[in-house]
């Protein structure tokens, strides 16, 4: 497919959206590109074009970029494959299936049969975040047969329309099925998308109910507000807006803000009354006010972003970087130290992965400031890549469980729930967290193994990243410029690291790596040079909260351990970190770990990472002394 783009001066160029980009160089990947711009105008949003050329004026400030899904290849490793084994159970998912339940409702033929479970009627609750994943997943690997499918899907379910540009949606699969059809566009290339764009958005604009009752603690069924979950809306429509550059989309975006709930984290990080509401929507809610940010410029929202971003740190996460047990937020008085003894349903892992993941990136983006990929990479891998994998009937992951006593990772007990919808629109981000990039160079956020296409503006530039991370210390890099080229590369700092090193073409590099920051190297690159950076890994205790000092998990690295559990009593831990590092024993296997005077040769009692656990396997994430030991 053949589209005119307009090149930095203005001219129109007849090349697809990949010769595109790759003759524009680092500048086609425009100052919002992170927020989905049109291809017809990427490369248009620098501050320093024309604002009479620009489609869509934004104002709000981007110090990084990711590289929106181009040019990022996941290389061999546990991730590569759960994103690899998460794209074959989608793909092979029947299209008759999905589409049936619209094809029945329109009164059109309907071979196949419903989904089940959430999409017992039709698969609209999922639908919306299945064509987003399929159009990002298409850019990111090329992978033509994903996009087919996708297209299919869409021009199957556009049949289904009512005359009005009725999709029989209400707000919550409405505002996905938004953020689908935008990416359609966006990221698939797939223009005819924009069309049943605006016929949705159209018949919205009349006829969806504006009562938009915030969420409350009490009663219940108040929780995520009504309509359900209404203040997400804004984020994809004001992605449509920038796909579109239609001024309605943006105003009808502007109804959906939720300045009620945002506004309580204007002058603070920890407001009096923002506990007891849905975690995971009020969470994706912030990716709204990202949004409202990018196009308006308004300090005061980002402000209000870094403020909720840091209640969530401060007061609501785990160990592992989840929150919400029984899906809310908790008052912070040592509630959440209490919900171990209370909940098993923790952490709703994909859906809230996924608002995460977005927030983390929005704040990453806009200030430059490293310490919001120590999160991205706590639940990169200890929520959603802890996660067990989608098979079967759509049989997937919802709650992880940390329950004092003991847990276990089980399948929903409903199918295709809206965590079927992220689990697989998180496994496709992971293209788009681990590198970022300015003017002057790349950012390494993440250190899992892949490979970085980078076109740079003086040439292009490949940088190859082979590690065992987080198993092991060492992280490789290898760089391989068109011609020598002088450009710098900042490696995330982790903030719970300590001695840090840099090592280049086997010398090592003095460099400040301050924890929670990035460390710099500048230079003149040269085909093969190599780069070795060594992150010790340590054993530490984390404790739930400041009530509850000694209710603590243990995390090596960024990865939260829990000891493997049958019949085993609960043992009492070392009381130090130089302690735990002593009692904590390496074996012959690099991720397990035993405990000075384990009782038994039995693996039953190790110690090993929280994402190596499967189905119905018991474990035990967090200890307390104040247990009794000894229960018979």
């Amino acid at each position: 497919m053949k589209n005119v783009f307009m090149d930095q001066q203005g001219r129109k160029n007849p090349l697809n959206r990949r010769d595109f980009l790759k003759r524009m160089g680092v500048l086609a990947f425009s100052s919002s590109s992170l927020f989905y711009p049109s291809k017809k105008v990427r490369g248009l949003f620098r501050n320093d074009y024309p604002a009479e050329k620009r489609v869509v004026e934004t104002k709000g400030k981007m110090v990084l970029l990711p590289f929106d899904y181009q040019g990022v290849t996941l290389l061999p490793s546990r991730w590569q494959k759960q994103y690899a084994s998460a794209r074959e159970f989608y793909f092979n998912v029947s299209d008759d299936d999905i589409l049936c339940g619209f094809r029945r409702a329109a009164g059109l033929p309907a071979p196949g049969k419903p989904l089940g479970g959430w999409a017992s009627r039709d698969s609209s609750v999922i639908f919306g975040q299945w064509l987003q994943a399929m159009a990002r997943a298409s850019s990111a690997t090329g992978d033509e047969e994903l996009r087919a499918k996708a297209v299919k899907l869409v021009e199957g379910w556009a049949k289904t329309l009512g005359p009005d540009g009725n999709p029989r949606m209400g707000h919550y699969p409405w505002e996905k099925m938004v953020g689908g059809l935008s990416d359609m566009v966006q990221y698939a290339d797939y223009d005819e998308a924009a069309r049943w764009l605006e016929k949705i958005v159209d018949w919205g604009i009349v006829h969806l109910d504006r009562t938009r009752t915030p969420a409350a603690r009490t009663p219940w069924e108040l929780h995520s507000g009504k309509p359900l979950e209404w203040y997400t809306l804004s984020e994809n429509l004001y992605r449509a807006y920038l796909v579109t550059g239609k001024e309605k989309y943006k105003e009808f975006g502007d109804v959906w803000r939720y300045d009620h709930y945002w506004n309580k984290f204007a002058l603070t990080n920890n407001p009096p009354d923002a506990y007891g509401v849905h975690a995971y929507s009020h969470c994706n809610s912030f990716s709204g006010a990202g949004m409202a940010y990018l196009l308006e410029g308004e300090e005061r929202l980002l402000q209000m972003m870094q403020n909720f971003y840091d209640f969530l740190q401060n007061s609501q996460c785990y160990a592992s970087g989840g929150f919400g047990p029984a899906e809310r937020y908790v008052i912070n008085d040592g509630a959440l130290g209490d919900s171990l003894e209370t909940r098993i349903d923790s952490f709703e892992a994909p859906c809230c992965t996924w608002a995460s993941f977005k927030l983390a990136k929005y704040l990453m983006t806009f200030t430059g400031e490293a310490r919001y990929g120590d999160w991205i990479e706590l639940l990169l891998y200890n929520a959603i890549g802890a996660a067990l994998p989608i098979f079967g009937n759509g049989q997937h992951f919802y709650y992880a469980n940390y329950n004092l006593g003991g847990g276990r990772k089980i399948y929903s007990r409903s199918t295709y729930t809206c965590c079927s919808g992220t689990y697989f629109q998180n496994v496709v981000e992971y293209h788009n967290l681990i590198y970022f990039y300015d003017r002057d160079g790349v950012y390494v956020n993440l250190y899992l193994p892949s490979q970085l296409q980078w076109p740079a503006r003086a040439g292009k530039a490949i940088i190859k990243m082979t590690t065992n991370y987080p198993e092991e210390e060492k992280i490789n890099l290898s760089i391989q410029p068109e011609i020598p080229m002088k450009f710098k590369l900042h490696f995330r700092v982790p903030s719970w690291s300590k001695n840090m090193q840099i090592r280049i073409n086997g010398l090592l590099v003095e460099a400040k790596t301050k924890p929670g920051h990035w460390t710099t190297i500048e230079r003149m690159w040269s085909p093969g040079d190599r780069i070795e950076v060594i992150i010790p890994l340590f054993f530490r205790r984390v404790a739930i909260d400041k009530w509850h000092p000694q209710r603590v998990a243990i995390r090596r690295g960024p990865v939260v351990y829990a000891q493997q559990v049958v019949h085993k009593h609960m043992i009492a831990l070392p009381q130090t970190n130089e302690e735990l590092n002593d009692w904590l024993v390496p074996t012959d296997r690099p991720t397990i770990f035993k405990y000075k005077d384990q009782e038994q040769a039995s693996q039953r009692d190790d110690f090993k990472p929280f994402y190596e656990f499967g189905h119905l396997e018991s474990y035990r994430m967090y200890f307390d002394p104040k247990l009794r030991r000894v229960l018979w």
